[in-house]
């Protein structure tokens, strides 16, 4: 699957607050370990002068416990402590007297350590020597403990002194502090994604106003008629000075120069147009009186015969350029929108008429009639339809050999009105199926002229159909190929107005 391109303002986002999250994370990271440091330091030198404390009163406290042959615990240790500090965890493992162990908890009671976690103080220490360790006692939550050893007179061996102090502080400062640092974070970057899509947005505002005025541009008909481009992008949107305000300026003067290109096509067309007109109208009169002439001369019998052979010769090359002559002015007469004549007309009737005529001139070709039972009415001229379908009608016997069948159909489809002439020919090479329908279009070899043309037959129905505001396209290929003309339906109620003028 394609994936979807992002747009450029998405990408400057995704930049920028991507870039901007990068750092601030990178900043909360070292922050969080500088003052995790900074807090278990603090609590180490905290721990090592209450270990100074502890171990003194351990200390003191062994004198009458030897004196007394009483064991020596944590809880006599902690009996000369009043107020005990909150917290202290103090456990001591005296030769002789085994191991023991008081906690200070949080309302300042003193209780006694459980075997659990005596065992579990032990198992974390590991039975290294003095040094800092952390330790999570079962059910007493988090400590830094210390550990160190005093030699007393009244004992062999070395007492081992453990004394811890409570990471719950450090820990809920640390979570404090990345909890408002998230915080402050995600407000910092939604803050930070507004901005910068409004920033975007206005910057890219001359681009969105340069392809709003380009898809205007390109959703106008170009391609004929009188064209004049209106459209530009507005000045405020470009202004040189600024990267996305040259595309504007830019795009405005490229408008002007097309605008100006377009209105000098324009003058030339119609210039043309007027040349063919005017030159086809003036070439009607001596071409009627070569006719005349040549038909005058070829009565008399006493013409030799090389003679009688050059004026019908002329006789016959005046009847074609007079058909060429009146084609082109024909041509120009629909370019300027004259020689239409609308009324109502029965396209069914008019297509039984046409095939009518075509039978007889090509009677070894199949012809085929197509047509509904009820009439299909629009509003036209009926003798310029009638040349569209006779047209079509000409162009398929003449490109198609004997015995093709050719088949003439008429349809109502939706609210549009069809026409289609359809041969088993031989079909249209691909290489001039898309010129076919300009003026003096020759077809391809598998369609070879038969007879004399002029090349504008399919360019004078195109017109003609157009002037309907209708539609003519071409499919084919070997064994198939068809004519579809398309009118838009008039309706009823301009119908009933309108002349009839089938002939």
């Amino acid at each position: 699957m394609a994936r979807h391109p992002l747009t450029l303002q998405t990408r400057l986002m995704a930049a920028v607050i991507g870039f901007v999250s990068l750092i601030l994370i990178i900043v909360a990271v070292i922050t969080s370990a500088t003052l995790g440091q900074a807090l278990e330091g603090q609590l180490s030198e905290q721990l090592r002068s209450l270990s100074l404390r502890t171990t003194s009163l351990v200390t003191q406290a062994s004198v009458p416990a030897a004196l007394h042959d009483t064991p020596l615990t944590a809880q006599s240790a902690m009996e000369n402590v009043a107020p005990p500090a909150t917290g202290v965890l103090l456990a001591v493992a005296a030769p002789g007297s085994g191991a023991s162990g008081v906690l200070v908890d949080g309302s300042g009671d003193v209780r006694d350590l459980s075997d659990d976690q005596l065992s579990a103080i032990d198992e974390a220490l590991g039975g290294r020597g003095s040094g800092a360790i952390t330790f999570t006692g079962r059910g007493g939550g988090s400590y830094q403990l210390i550990v160190t050893q005093t030699s007393v007179t009244q004992f062999s061996d070395k007492i081992t002194v453990v004394t811890g102090l409570p990471r719950d502080a450090i820990q809920s400062t640390m979570a404090q502090l990345l909890t408002v640092i998230t915080l402050a974070t995600l407000g910092g970057l939604i803050l930070l994604a507004l901005t910068t899509a409004i920033t975007i947005r206005v910057s890219l505002r001359p681009l969105r106003a340069v392809a709003g005025t380009a898809t205007r541009v390109a959703n106008q008909p170009l391609d004929r008629g009188e064209v004049t481009i209106s459209e530009r992008v507005p000045d405020a949107e470009a202004d040189p000075r600024t990267e996305t305000g040259m595309v504007g300026a830019a795009l405005n003067r490229l408008l002007d120069h097309v605008n100006d290109s377009l209105a000098s096509r324009q003058k030339n067309e119609e210039r043309m147009r007027r040349f063919v007109a005017d030159a086809s109208h003036e070439l009607r009169t001596p071409l009627a009186s070569i006719r005349g002439y040549s038909e005058l001369s070829l009565r008399d019998r006493a013409l030799p015969e090389t003679a009688q052979t050059a004026l019908e010769r002329i006789q016959a090359q005046s009847l074609r350029m007079t058909r060429l002559v009146e084609d082109l002015l024909l041509l120009a007469r629909l370019d300027e929108g004259q020689e239409l004549v609308h009324g109502t007309v029965d396209l069914t009737r008019l297509a039984l008429e046409g095939l009518t005529d075509a039978r007889p001139t090509a009677p070894a070709h199949h012809w085929i009639i197509d047509v509904p039972e009820e009439p299909v009415i629009m509003l036209g001229d009926a003798g310029r339809l009638h040349q569209v379908v006779a047209n079509l009608l000409a162009n398929a016997r003449t490109h198609t050999p004997e015995g093709t069948t050719i088949t003439l159909s008429v349809a109502k489809e939706g609210d549009e009105a069809v026409i289609r002439v359809h041969d088993d020919g031989p079909g249209i090479d691909p290489e001039v199926r898309d010129e076919l329908f300009a003026r003096f279009a020759r077809g391809d070899t598998s369609r070879a002229r038969q007879t004399g043309g002029t090349g504008l037959g399919l360019a004078i129905a195109k017109a003609i159909v157009e002037g309907h505001n209708g539609e003519i396209a071409v499919e084919s290929a070997p064994g198939d190929t068809t004519f579809t003309v398309r009118f838009p339906l008039t309706p009823a109620s301009a119908l009933s107005s309108a002349p009839d003028s089938t002939s």
